[in-house]
């Protein structure tokens, strides 16, 4: 059996092919996914599991480099605003909503949470170990 956080198969295998620059969305609840991006859907109910508890366990696998929020987390949602700002990602960059949905479209995958609050997104870029 798998040791280490991500018990979920097809996150792990996500997470074990990614290359120097490919983007996960990790998306509340609400995010629209463009056609043709996979869907790995964690959503169990409303707020399970949570976007910082998914967030945190993507984290302790995967390596980035920067991360990209909504310009309207801050003002729209401040809990998780002050999660994330929490855990002293490397290389923040903001962008309009609308956006940040356009990036979307770019991502290796989305993975779904069950967090029903506004804006609670981002976009992980991936890093190298070496």
């Amino acid at each position: 059996m798998k040791k280490g956080p991500v018990l979920n198969i097809a996150l792990s295998r996500l997470i074990a092919s990614l290359g120097h620059g490919d983007m996960v969305v990790i998306g509340d609840a609400g995010l629209p996914v463009p056609p043709g991006v996979p869907v790995i859907d964690l959503a169990l109910t409303h707020g399970v599991p949570g976007f910082l508890q998914t967030l945190t366990t993507v984290l302790a696998e995967m390596q980035i480099e920067r991360h990209v929020l909504a310009d309207e987390l801050a003002a729209k949602n401040m809990k998780v605003a002050t999660g994330i700002a929490a855990l002293h990602l490397p290389e923040r960059s903001s962008v309009p909503h609308d956006e940040f949905k356009r990036l979307t479209a770019s991502a290796r995958a989305i993975v779904r949470t069950g967090e029903c609050t506004p804006y609670a997104n981002i976009i992980l870029v991936a890093g190298v170990v070496f």
